[in-house]
């Protein structure tokens, strides 16, 4: 009976099982709700078995087919721009006419609300943005995946690593003040990464507004390959619409938030520019697109799709950079630009993603960019969030699912992923899996910001991204000794989430040491440790991060004996010490050119790593000694006392002894700096920069602004002292600004680089400079500042500093 039983239940579990595997793979083929299917299909096993070699292979191009159209309709772009120049705004607008939100708000939160994006208080009340924030949406059947980034020189780093994820980028330039520095900075930026772009003219509204100007700029700054896609009608007050070149129709934005566009065709008035302008850009197009080319040579007509594709394979071969206009804060123009995005930028399988696969010495490996590949994934941003560390990952192959256990390739540790979201903002929806060419964000990973995940069947690593050195630093102590375990806590977690906020020790003084890219970047981090923490802190004097470096060859010998009873210590090292050549890319060289063993060599390695440690402070104020290198030629060992000790410790004292004959000199950051002020406080600001050793090298007119440009100069020749005072005098008589330029221009171009809009200064010099700047031209002026390059102070300020430098350390 127990058996007739039994065997009746296998035979019931066994029909079961083959009903359920039949329900479960008709589900998944007419099932539309999972963008899988087809893929576990194939991976099903058994059921593989029982399918003809034609079904397995109709599944296999119908699972293609679903990837190539699913990625085909995905887009990951990045909004950057100088700022105030409307990132921010045009963002809102996109979510806006895409449905994701209801309702517009402004950057600076009058209503109390504020601008979807800039989810931070500090944010909202400065009318900056200060985090990449990310988004996605849906455009015509497209899903647009949007990081926002800031604009500030200070937050550089976001949108670094922003770029080092996205595929392709809108960079909004503003019409009235053009091609700004940190327009420079962020297009550099996109160039380094390859990343294709389209332009967006924004604020056609304002007065002065004039976008033919800024594409000019960008052609000339930028040396952009573009021309404009569209023709506004009418400027400033007047603005009413765009008239768009390649399918020649004009577009009108009625209703309360311009969400009802209207098309109609091109005014009769317009119809000449219109003719002109299109023939532009045809020209501009044909120059790097053969086949448009071909066609414009023979003067063949043509069409709208001839020229739409020209223009989308120029723009994805990075050879040319479509112009759009408009104004986001008056709603006009944002549904066109939405609709360039789609029609000129890549899908994620157009870029070529490349990996260092690990097993083979780092050999670079073109990524498939499709979900059907192993997985590959990229932690390029951190997060604190409330359930823990907030992981933003960009998927470049493969699929991740909630419950997978991944490989942390960086650090080899196997990671369960307990939690899978999308970000709008700071809001989060929950999803069960994501595939390739998707930003998504993980909870409860520890890792680092540039870590590669992969499933364990590869060992891939991705290419990590620029980080700049930081150039400022500040003493940062807490004001009750209480708060003391929040404090760390909260410098841990800025220093994770940030790559260039540094947190130090100061060996000397005990103080806490924090470094970053800019007085505003400390501000901010400052301000955020009391309110999110609340721990109230003082900040001691911002500290300028010098280096030192060596001028001339100098010879080192020493030996380093001692004897204490027992096993004692022995070590000789020589050689020399050298300046790096100009332009190298490492900071510190050690070589041994010691020919046989009179060093074993398994004492080398305690040679280098003691020169590198004698190389982090220098004897002239203490600062990590650059550009050096250190060229072991000779020494000596004993066969019982020494040591890795002993070796160490002799190099640390050679490279003391030596240094001093080496000629070291002080290297101070020197900041690009651009300055815009009204034209009657030119005289006024163009003095202060002189005090600060800030040269002007060029000034441009920009409406009623003077935009100053300037070069520190450490080596101030009489010649040049001599046209700088003809310079002053003649800003003290009002002469006409174009004799000033000519001469600036003839003179200063024999020494110096291209005077493009800049000014470097050096950082010691600029500590305050926005206060001065407001005081002296009424609250009118405005500059904004980035690292450019470390160079050396002049004699009387090395002076200063060592002097400075032995006083702290008193007397020995």
């Amino acid at each position: 009976m127990a058996m007739t039983r039994s065997a009746k239940s296998s035979a019931t579990r066994l029909l079961y099982a083959l009903c359920s595997e039949k329900t479960l793979i008709s589900s998944l083929s007419s099932s539309s709700s999972s963008p899988f299917a087809f893929l576990l299909l194939e991976n099903g096993g058994q059921s593989r078995k029982f399918s003809s070699s034609s079904a397995v292979a109709k599944s296999k191009d119908e699972k293609e087919a679903w990837w190539k159209e699913t990625m085909e309709k995905l887009r990951n772009i990045g909004i950057s721009a100088h700022i105030d120049s409307g990132k921010t705004t045009l963002t809102e607008r996109v979510l806006y006419y895409t449905g994701k939100i209801h309702e517009i708000h402004e950057v600076r939160g009058r209503d109390g609300v504020g601008a979807k994006m800039d989810s931070m208080d500090l944010e909202r009340e400065k009318g900056i943005t200060i985090q990449s924030a990310a988004t996605y949406c849906t455009w015509k059947d497209y899903q647009v995946n949007i990081i926002d980034t800031p604009g500030h020189v200070d937050f550089t780093i976001e949108v670094e690593r922003a770029l080092r994820v996205l595929d392709g980028a809108i960079l909004v330039l503003c019409s009235v003040g053009g091609v700004q520095s940190q327009s420079i900075t962020v297009d550099r930026q996109m160039r380094r990464y390859e990343v294709p772009r389209v332009a967006f003219i924004n604020k056609l509204d304002r007065m002065g507004a004039d976008p033919w100007k800024v594409l000019n700029q960008a052609r000339a700054k930028l040396r952009h390959h573009s021309a404009a896609v569209q023709v506004p009608i009418g400027l400033e007050d007047d603005f009413q619409g765009l008239i768009d070149l390649v399918q020649l129709k004009t577009y009108s934005f009625q209703g309360s938030s311009g969400e009802k566009v209207t098309i109609t065709d091109v005014p009769a008035d317009m119809e000449v520019l219109v003719a002109e302008k299109r023939r532009e850009l045809i020209e501009t197009v044909s120059e790097v697109d053969d086949q448009l080319a071909e066609a414009f040579l023979n003067d063949e007509p043509i069409s709208a799709e001839e020229l739409d594709a020209a223009i989308r394979r120029a723009t994805l071969a990075n050879k040319f950079v479509p112009v759009f206009m408009g104004s986001a804060f008056k709603n006009k123009g944002v549904q066109p630009l939405l609709d360039g995005v789609l029609n000129y930028l890549p899908c994620p399988v157009e870029v070529g993603n490349y990996a260092l696969d690990q097993t083979k010495n780092e050999e670079k490996v073109l990524l498939s960019g499709t979900p059907a590949g192993p997985l590959v994934a990229l932690a390029f941003k951190l997060e604190e969030g409330r359930f823990g560390q907030l992981t933003y990952l960009r998927i470049y192959e493969g699929i991740i699912r909630k419950g997978d256990f991944i490989l942390n390739v960086n650090t080899g540790k196997k990671i369960k992923i307990p939690r899978l979201v999308r970000m709008h903002s700071n809001e989060m929806e929950d999803i069960q899996e994501a595939h390739a060419g998707q930003i998504v964000a993980v909870f409860g990973v520890d890792c680092a910001s540039g870590d590669t995940f992969t499933d364990g069947s590869v060992k891939y690593t991705m290419t990590s991204m620029n980080v700049p050195e930081p150039v400022m630093s500040l003493a940062l102590q807490p004001v009750s000794k209480d708060s003391g375990g929040q404090f760390s806590k909260a410098l841990n977690r800025f220093q994770r989430e940030d790559p260039t906020f540094r947190v130090g020790l100061d060996a000397e003084s005990g103080q806490t040491i924090i470094s970053g890219m800019g007085e505003l970047h400390l501000e901010v981090y400052v301000e955020r440790i009391r309110r999110e923490y609340k721990v109230d802190a003082t900040v001691g004097k911002p500290r300028v991060n010098f280096r030192e470096t060596v001028t001339k060859r100098a010879e080192f010998d020493y030996l380093h004996k001692k004897q204490s009873g027992g096993q004692g210590q022995y070590g000789r090292v020589c050689g020399y010490i050298e300046p790096l050549e100009p332009g190298s890319t490492t900071k510190f060289e050690f070589e041994n050119i010691i020919i046989g063993q009179v060093i074993p060599s398994n004492f080398i390695p305690a040679i280098e790593k003691g020169f590198k440690e004698a190389a982090n402070s220098g004897s002239l104020i203490g600062f990590p000694v650059e550009n050096v290198r250190v060229v072991l030629t000779d020494g000596a060992a004993h066969a019982v006392d020494s040591s890795e000790l002993a070796f160490k410790l002799a190099s640390i004292y050679a490279f003391r002894q030596c240094y001093t004959a080496a000629k070291p000199v002080i290297l101070e950051p020197v900041m690009l700096v651009e300055l815009k002020a009204p034209t009657e406080f030119q005289g006024t600001v163009t003095g202060d920069l002189n005090k600060r050793k800030g040269v002007i090298v060029g000034n441009d007119q920009d409406g009623d602004d003077a935009v100053l440009t300037a070069y520190v100069c450490i080596k101030f020749p009489p010649l040049l002292l001599y046209i700088w005072t003809i310079f002053c005098i003649c800003l003290a008589v009002q002469e006409s600004l174009d004799m000033i330029q000519s001469l600036i221009s003839r003179c200063f171009s024999l020494f110096l680089y291209d005077p493009a809009v800049d000014v470097l200064v050096p950082l010691n010099n600029m500590f305050g400079y926005s206060t001065s700047l407001r005081s002296m031209t009424q609250g009118k002026g405005e500059f904004t500042m980035e690292y450019k390059e470390h160079s050396p102070v002049s004699q009387d300020v090395q002076l200063q500093l060592v002097n400075a430098f032995k006083g702290t350390k008193g007397p020995e």
